[in-house]
């Protein structure tokens, strides 16, 4: 089932995460896998699957996660820079079935990233 998943599970407060921010469309948590010094993951509480799944109806929202980004990288004292990543599906890296996006910084990124 589609709601069956980690991040569906933090939104529902069945698992403890480590809250940075949270509104009626998203909740920002730290990645407990972090792959820099600083890693948050925003999810939508809407339930998409993947990026590959977005409808013209998610503009809205689209653009509410990339403004909680910029709000949390300047809580985050992310000044000097940091990355945006969305992974979509197995062979794009995407690891748990519910769109997010990862908000990394603390550290140099190089390009090509994978």
């Amino acid at each position: 089932m589609l709601k069956d998943n980690i991040f569906q599970k933090i939104i529902d407060r069945q698992i403890p995460a480590k809250i940075c921010y949270e509104d009626d469309l998203c909740l920002a948590f730290h990645d407990i896998n972090a792959q820099a010094p600083t890693h948050v993951l925003i999810i939508p509480r809407k339930v998409i699957s993947t990026h590959a799944d977005l409808t013209e109806q998610d503009r809205a929202l689209l653009g509410h996660l990339h403004l909680v980004a910029v709000k949390l990288a300047k809580e985050l004292n992310l000044d000097d820079g940091y990355r945006i990543v969305v992974n979509c599906l197995d062979r794009g890296g995407q690891t748990v079935p519910h769109l997010h996006f990862h908000l990394m910084g603390g550290r140099d990124f190089h390009w090509p990233p994978g």
